[in-house]
Formats: C-alpha cells, sequence, structure tokens
C-alpha cells in the first residue's frame, strides 16, 4: 500500500513470486469510469472507490491458508484498510506501506509512460493519506530501497506468520 509511485507493483510481484503466492494488481480492477477520472487528473472520491473496494475484499475472502495473495492496493486511508481488513479473520491481514517523498513520487510517476493515473493526482494522493504508523500488521519501509531489499525485509516480517 502507499501513494502511486512507491513501487507497489513492482514489489507485488517480486514478493508474490518469493511466497509462491497469488498477485492480484488493485488497479485492474478500477471502473472505466474511475480511469478515465484519473486520467483526466480528477481525483476518486469514497463513493468511486466503494465498489472497487467492495471486489477488492472480494478477492481477498478467497484466500486460504497455505495460499496467499499479494494485493496492491493504494489504501491511503485507515477505513479502506479496515474494510480490507473484514475479508479475512482479525490478525490475517498484513499491510506493507511503502513510504516515499512527495518529490520521489511525483518523478516517479511523470516517469511511467502509458500508465492511466495522471501526476497531477500525487499531490492529492499525499493529501488524502493517513499514515498506518500507529496500526497493527502494518510493515512500513522506505521505498527508496532496492526492490530486493524492500521483498526481503518482507520475508523477514512475514516468516514468523510463515511458520
Amino acid at each position: 500500500m502507499g501513494v502511486s509511485g512507491c513501487g507497489k507493483s513492482s514489489v507485488a510481484q517480486m514478493l508474490a513470486a518469493s511466497l509462491g503466492w497469488t498477485l492480484h494488481e488493485g488497479d485492474a480492477y478500477h471502473s472505466a469510469e474511475s480511469v478515465r477520472k484519473m486520467q483526466a487528473g480528477i481525483a476518486l472520491t469514497d463513493e468511486d472507490r466503494g465498489s472497487w473496494l467492495a471486489h477488492l475484499s472480494d478477492i481477498l475472502a478467497t484466500a486460504r491458508a497455505g495460499s496467499g495473495i499479494v494485493l496492491t492496493c493504494s489504501a491511503l486511508k485507515r477505513k479502506y484498510r479496515d474494510r480490507l481488513r473484514l475479508a479475512q479473520p482479525a490478525g490475517a491481514l498484513g499491510f506493507v506501506f511503502l513510504d516515499l517523498d512527495y518529490a520521489t513520487a511525483l518523478q516517479r510517476v511523470q516517469a511511467r509512460p502509458g500508465h492511466f493515473f495522471s501526476p497531477d493526482l500525487v499531490a492529492n494522493q499525499f493529501a488524502t493519506l493517513e499514515r498506518p504508523d500507529s496500526e497493527a500488521a502494518v510493515f512500513g519501509i522506505d521505498a527508496t530501497l532496492v526492490l530486493p531489499e524492500i521483498v526481503r525485509r518482507v520475508n523477514d516480517w512475514l516468516a514468523p506468520v510463515q511458520s
């Protein structure tokens, strides 16, 4: 989880491969209207995100012990994370918060060719973000670390859960 440009997709791909878990790219489940809004630089509302979060929750609900899911999702607000948490038994869902500063996020988003997310929305993402620092089952990590190091640290965090 984290703002656009933090590396959710890249980390998720490598993490899912390292764990043997199924990867779901949250952006693939946005409605066509939501994608059009983001392309136009229009921030999504809680209402826009409602059916999207419901769909992501349904995906999480299919996870079974021994066959985990890695799901990318900005999950910028606590209420979004809490909604996703309801899809699994208490304590069964964790979040990896890829922490990134505004300038780096903007630079990364501007450098992504062909992605629907407008760089004009990066500031809105930071304004919307409710940092999960004090929430249980959240692992925060510097998103500027090299990808293999991020995945190694996430795997270390997950190791007690895997045992």
